[in-house]
């Protein structure tokens, strides 16, 4: 299968040498280009030194992944749309509101432009063992790209869940799902720290807690490293960016009535975080900087 794929950040560019090392060929855009040289250079993909070059060198009907941040995503639809053809495939990888997908799914169908949301999961280590990924949209359309997805994921790691928006919702859901467990974590360990006993090694104790608890996970993975590489947590400073899919996830609950007061106030703790810094705080963090490479602002 031969794809265009445009975004070469964390997640991108291991996606497509995931892509490459299956036997698909890619043609790759980056708005810098030093990772269009790097993995052409250490791994066969087609270079494109702009979105005109890369559809032309994809044959038609064309496939083309859009993995970058949700506020460029209108904007490059925007150029792409006229250099595409009715027939072609445009996907979205990044983390977009499933609300802004619906709309353009509906402004393509114009140009009769097919788009598919899907939502990645998987982190950093997802470069070595595979990605997880929520697709949305026209099921014939998920067909027709699933063979490429099958090689990026796990086994069993991927799935289409409804029409256009659902697969940028479950995403959205899995995020806020992730504010809550990681939040809950770092709470535990919290209060390990300034309970009775103090000298507890969490290093140590979340190792133990990842080999046959029931809360063992790669969250807990996460948190074990991350301690690991800042023991004590007396480098971090405990401030702990919030993404758009938990303020999305919060108020998507309230619109629809349901109850969520472990994510609406794990969520509010992010909030607060600039401010407020705990123990817990700067536990997510590094969690947040082991799965993700976000980085940790140091105390």
């Amino acid at each position: 299968m031969k794809i265009g794929f445009i975004g070469l950040g964390k997640m991108g560019y291991y996606m497509v040498r995931q892509l490459l090392a299956k036997g698909h060929e890619v043609v790759v855009f980056n708005r810098s280009p030093e990772p269009v040289r790097k993995i052409s250079r250490e791994h066969g993909a087609i270079p494109a030194a702009s979105f005109e070059d890369l559809v032309k060198q994809l044959e038609t009907p064309r496939i083309v992944w859009m993995m970058i941040p949700h506020p460029a995503v209108d904007a490059t639809i925007g150029t792409l749309v006229r250099l595409l053809d009715a027939g072609d495939l445009l996907i979205d990888g990044g983390n977009s509101n499933y609300r802004e997908t619906i709309r353009r799914a509906k402004e393509l169908q114009a140009s009769g432009i097919h788009y598919l949301d899907v939502g990645v999961s998987g982190g950093l280590a997802a470069a070595e063992t595979g990605y997880c990924m929520m697709a949305g949209g026209p099921e014939e359309q998920f067909r027709r790209i699933e063979p490429a997805i099958r090689d990026m994921c796990v086994p069993g790691g991927y799935g289409h869940f409804g029409p256009y928006g659902a697969g940028h919702y479950v995403k959205m859901v899995h995020n806020a799902i992730e504010y809550g467990m990681m939040q809950a974590i770092g709470e535990g360990l919290d209060l390990i720290q300034n309970g009775p006993f103090p000298e507890t090694d969490q290093i140590r104790l979340t190792d133990v807690w990842n080999h046959g608890s029931i809360i063992r996970s790669f969250l807990m993975e996460m948190t074990h490293l991350g301690l690991r590489h800042h023991p004590g947590l007396a480098d971090v400073d405990g401030y702990v960016p919030n993404s758009g899919e938990g303020k999305w996830a919060v108020e998507d609950a309230k619109a629809y009535g349901v109850s969520m007061p472990v994510i609406e106030q794990s969520f509010r703790v992010r909030l607060d975080s600039d401010k407020i810094k705990t123990y817990a705080t700067k536990a997510v963090a590094v969690m947040r900087d082991e799965f993700g490479g976000h980085g940790v602002e140091r105390s």
